[in-house]
């Protein structure tokens, strides 16, 4: 039997993740910078941007997208989905990213 057509999306983008090795690979072929200096300017950038949201700083990169914490309400019932235990959720703190105008022009064609 066939698989329906929204599975095979799924697995095709799992198996099409970049890794930060990756990048920084692609980087190193494309400049004349060394591997160690590309790598330390992006964990160097990771722990900016994780610095900045944890003052509770919105990030914006302009033509990619914008970061920001906001805090999720909590509530008295939540379900534990593996056990299906009513449990109660305290406020807490999530990362939001929003697409900038060029990501969500790049991005909507390419899926049907």
């Amino acid at each position: 039997m066939k698989e329906p057509y929204d599975t095979k999306i799924e697995k095709h983008m799992s198996e099409e993740k970049l890794t930060k090795a990756e990048i920084i690979e692609h980087i190193y072929e494309n400049s004349s910078i060394s591997r160690k200096d590309i790598h330390n300017v992006i964990d160097s950038f990771f722990e900016e941007l994780k610095s900045a949201l944890e003052a509770d700083r919105i990030v914006e990169l302009r033509g990619f997208g914008t970061f920001e914490i906001r805090t999720r309400k909590g509530r008295e019932k939540a379900r534990n989905p593996k056990t299906g235990e009513i449990v109660p959720v305290e406020s807490h703190g999530v990362t939001i990213f929003r697409p900038g105008k060029e990501l969500k022009k790049l991005a909507w064609p390419l899926r049907p």
